[in-house]
């Protein structure tokens, strides 16, 4: 049956790509969007629009009007800010929505938070029951862990809210903050990426985009309400991930190692010039000290209880290369 669906974050990498998936199964979808010149990707004959943000309270209102499904994918991902603005994004925001949702009495809520939240890899893959060990890295970390918080009193009171905790996303789509990893493949397969971070061993979890989308839908139809779901993909090393973006591209470019301690000096210079100058920083310390784990991921608990399926990183990087060097 065709469903009503709300989505906040509806011009994003993922967001986008959600939208339209979900109209090709013939849903009708209401996005929420800041501006309609960021939204002129987003025009379909089954997407609807609503002009404002996660504070203006009456357009969410009338956007989640008659709505069975929202998904809410908006937040502040950047790598810093002047004020308190991941707090108010990434928390408030998202107690507007689900005090929305509820006023509209819509059925169900999914909200994307990030695997960053459960932490690094100490004794093993993490899963979405792995205590955290180490403090936060990043504000951006922080924030949606908090928020995660808040939405479990939320779902106490009786309202079906699903969380879902996506790795490192890459794939065709716009180049932006979200899809950082799909910038690095091609600075890389246009020889313009010299560095390998730390000694290339470090391990991370990199997930091709339309496992992500499909998860945010399995999630909203089988989720059980109150859970995390971890929506990962294979874990590599930066090794391993350079060496499959050489052997898709065609041609491997030398890499010069970036000292860890050095990459921790220019992010100390930049938090500086950020903190007393307001210019936005290439990198932060905390950013940095990611570098020093292991970012190894389970999504078992999704592959069980959701049905959720991963692409191997090859096929994945594979797209990827296709997609980029065909013009996008």
């Amino acid at each position: 049956m065709p469903k009503r669906i709300f989505i906040t974050g509806s011009t994003g990498f993922i967001g986008q790509k959600l939208a339209k998936n979900l109209t090709d199964e013939g849903h009708e979808v209401v996005a929420l969007i800041r501006s309609k010149a960021k939204a002129k990707n987003l025009e379909h004959d089954r997407i609807s629009m609503v002009e404002g943000d996660l504070f203006a309270k009456e357009a969410l209102l009338q956007g989640m009007e008659g709505c069975d499904e929202v998904y809410h994918l908006a937040a502040f991902a950047s790598v810093w800010a002047k004020d308190n603005t991941f707090e108010r994004v990434n928390i408030d925001g998202t107690l507007n929505i689900l005090e929305a949702a509820k006023t509209q009495g819509v059925k169900k809520t999914l909200v994307t938070s990030t695997a960053g939240v459960i932490g690094p890899a100490i004794d093993g893959p993490v899963n979405e029951d792995t205590p955290r060990k180490v403090d936060f890295f990043t504000p951006y970390e922080s924030s949606k862990y908090e928020s995660e918080l808040r939405i479990k009193e939320y779902v106490q009171k009786g309202q079906h809210v699903v969380i879902v905790n996506p790795t490192r996303v890459y794939g065709p789509g716009p180049l932006n903050v979200s899809n950082s990893v799909t910038k690095l493949v091609k600075q890389y397969i246009e020889g313009k990426w010299k560095f390998m971070p730390g000694d290339g061993m470090s391990t991370g979890n990199y997930v091709y985009v339309e496992d992500v989308i499909n998860g945010h839908k399995l999630a909203m139809a089988n989720g059980r309400p109150g859970e995390r779901y971890l929506l990962g993909g294979e874990d590599a090393t930066y090794h391993e991930l350079f060496d499959t973006i050489a052997e898709i591209g065609g041609k491997r470019h030398k890499l010069y190692k970036m000292p860890l301690g050095a990459m921790l000096t220019f992010g100390k210079i930049q938090l500086f010039m950020a903190e007393n100058f307001g210019r936005q920083p290439m990198i932060t310390p905390g950013w940095v000290k990611k570098y020093l784990y292991e970012w190894r991921v389970s999504s078992e608990k999704a592959q069980k209880e959701l049905g959720y399926e991963i692409t191997p990183l090859k096929k994945g990087i594979e797209e990827t290369v296709n997609w980029l060097k065909n013009g996008k």
